[in-house]
């Protein structure tokens, strides 16, 4: 028989949705074409990836022609920032991003600066959130890119990028977010012009692994990233991964006809989950803002644990959760958004992150919870220093 499963990850990644794999299918099979051919088997994957174009850039309040698809969130990301900075290079040379961005927006500014480039990393308050005096403070005549995501992977916090685009954009400077973790979970929009790129991924809203877009306004000077072919009106070469981009079009049709109802369900669950933790484990604090919050996102730094050992026990019984970021896994230092906001290295250490999605029951969270006491309470009954601290404190 196999185990249970109770999956708890899915700002990681998420399953994928039947209707987005049915609807992929074909693509694999009798509609294999290539989309550059031109003859009748090819224009059918080209009509796909076009319908798909269409049905994406709808989701966003987008032009079809103002949306790119690409092997990933990263790569768009990549794209925007490396592609911008060098297209408008004559007009500056200072970046501003955050501290808490993904590494796929950190270390992609980190190679600019290698090339000349100086970027300003804002700090955020304590529940993660950019306030628009900080960015005010920073921007110079020099500034032509702001890079600031929608919302955060680890923490969940919710940033005001449409404030700050707006300040951005007034000033003629590009604002490009990273909304990989807000895509198909928030109302986002570019129809006000002031979000000039903006980045998604397909396998966090139940699409395929592989795909993502790049949104870029209509007026921005983009240059290519891959040269090759003439794909993507020749601003991104290589074949179109036609049943991906099909993929995700279903799978976002799916999630935007349900978001609302979806967000309301995972944010009864998420408020039920913080609540029991809080009230039930000691030691225990919430990371990110409690009211500007992705609906599925439960956070939480344990004192006097390493999250890592507790995460590898909840598996034994089936739980999958996260102590952070999927991409940084295996790392030893803490968190750098945990250490941005201002945490003790020890308590960074104890960090767990649990993230919802339209299959998880009340059920399943009442399992988790009273493992997470078990567990936690055998984890720090091993520390010296919880049992030194609770001895002092009169809890022994």
């Amino acid at each position: 028989m196999d185990k249970r499963i109770i999956y708890l990850d899915h700002a990681a990644t998420t399953p994928m949705y039947e209707e987005a794999v049915e609807a992929m299918l074909p693509y694999f099979t009798e509609r294999f074409g290539n989309p550059s051919g031109q003859y009748g088997l090819a224009n059918e994957g080209k009509r796909a990836v076009e319908t798909a174009r269409k049905q994406i850039a709808a989701t966003i309040g987008a032009r079809p022609e103002e949306i790119y698809f690409t092997g990933s969130g990263t790569e768009a990301d990549n794209w925007a920032i490396k592609m911008a900075a060098k297209a408008y290079g004559d007009k500056g040379h200072h970046i501003i991003t955050t501290k808490i961005e993904h590494h796929a927006v950190l270390h992609t500014c980190e190679a600019l600066e290698r090339e000349g480039y100086r970027v300003t990393y804002l700090t955020p308050d304590e529940e993660g959130l950019i306030s628009k005096e900080s960015l005010l403070r920073v921007l110079t005549p020099d500034t032509i890119l702001v890079s600031v995501m929608a919302a955060n992977n680890e923490i969940g916090t919710i940033e005001p990028i449409e404030e700050l685009a707006k300040i951005v954009t007034e000033r003629g400077i590009l604002f490009h977010t990273d909304a990989v973790q807000a895509y198909g979970k928030l109302p986002l929009s570019v129809e006000e012009g002031t979000i000039a790129m903006l980045s998604a991924s397909a396998h966090k809203i139940g699409g395929p692994k592989g795909v993502g877009f790049l949104y870029v306004r209509r007026d921005v000077r983009l240059q290519s990233f891959l040269h090759g072919g003439a794909q993507e009106k020749r601003r991104r070469a290589g074949t179109e991964n036609v049943p991906g981009i099909v993929g995700f079009a279903k799978a976002a049709e799916v999630t935007f006809g349900a978001r609302k109802e979806t967000e309301a369900r995972e944010r009864e669950l998420r408020d039920y989950f913080m609540k029991r933790v809080l009230s039930e484990i000691p030691y225990v604090r919430v990371t990110g803002s409690v009211r500007e919050r992705l609906s599925g996102h439960v956070s939480f730094c344990f004192q006097f644990i390493e999250g890592e050992t507790v995460l590898i026990m909840l598996d034994s019984d089936g739980i999958c959760g996260s102590s952070g970021s999927a991409c940084t896994t295996g790392q030893t230092e803490p968190s750098h958004v945990l250490t941005a906001i201002g945490l003790p290295e020890d308590v960074a250490h104890g960090a767990l992150r649990f993230t919802l999605g339209r299959e998880t029951t009340k059920e399943e969270i009442d399992f988790t919870i009273e493992r997470m006491k078990e567990v936690i309470g055998k984890v720090r009954a091993m520390s010296p220093y919880y049992v030194k601290f609770a001895a002092k404190d009169g809890k022994e």
